[in-house]
């Protein structure tokens, strides 16, 4: 079974694949089958977002799609910049300036408590949905830390580890992420419906 990846991001693409190797299917870019479409995420919630994204996706090409939508919830931010992640801060500011924006909204705040979330959902055309669900608890911390640039990851620690996901080899990373653990709820959810067809 061809599935489409709901994404412009190769990294994305690139783990989706290795994610499902071993199962019947082949994931696909939006290149792949000439999809060049701005789906724009009008939803509320991680679960909307993604549904909306995998739905277009499906729509536009008759194919099972896969999407995933993520972000940071800080507890003190009134659970923000969450479904706004990306584009926290507005058009223009890079990830630096976006973790450096919640690091100034938080200051003289005690509560860090902030949590990774990511949803990921695959629409069929037979209208079979797939949603799966990943947390990761952790805290803000005062100041940047680590090499990885990605996101908001030089802030988000990780108590158990005492390391921001910055810090973090990539192996270390996916096996407590929000999206690993997601993933791993998805690759499962999916191999069952596969043995089902």
């Amino acid at each position: 079974m061809k599935m489409v990846m709901a994404t412009k991001n190769t990294h994305k693409i690139v783990e989706m694949r290795a994610l499902l190797e071993g199962l019947d299917m082949e994931v696909l870019s939006e290149a792949d089958v000439d999809l060049d479409i701005e789906v724009e995420e009008t939803g509320e919630t991680f679960e909307e977002n993604s549904l909306i994204k995998a739905k277009s996706v499906m729509e536009c090409t008759g194919l099972p799609a896969v999407a995933d939508d993520s972000g940071l919830c800080v507890t003190a931010l009134g659970g923000g910049p969450g479904v706004y992640s990306a584009r926290y801060g507005g058009e223009g500011l890079t990830d630096k300036g976006r973790y450096e924006l919640v690091l100034q909204n938080l200051k003289g705040q005690l509560d860090r408590s902030a949590k990774f979330v990511s949803v990921i959902t695959a629409c069929f055309p037979n209208g079979k949905v797939i949603t799966a669900r990943g947390e990761c608890p952790g805290l803000i911390t005062y100041t940047p830390r680590g090499d990885g640039d990605f996101g908001y990851d030089p802030i988000f620690l990780v108590p158990e580890k005492r390391k921001t996901f910055a810090e973090m080899t990539g192996e270390e990373k996916n096996a407590i992420s929000h999206r690993g653990r997601a993933m791993a709820k998805f690759r499962e959810e999916l191999g069952e419906y596969l043995k089902e067809l």
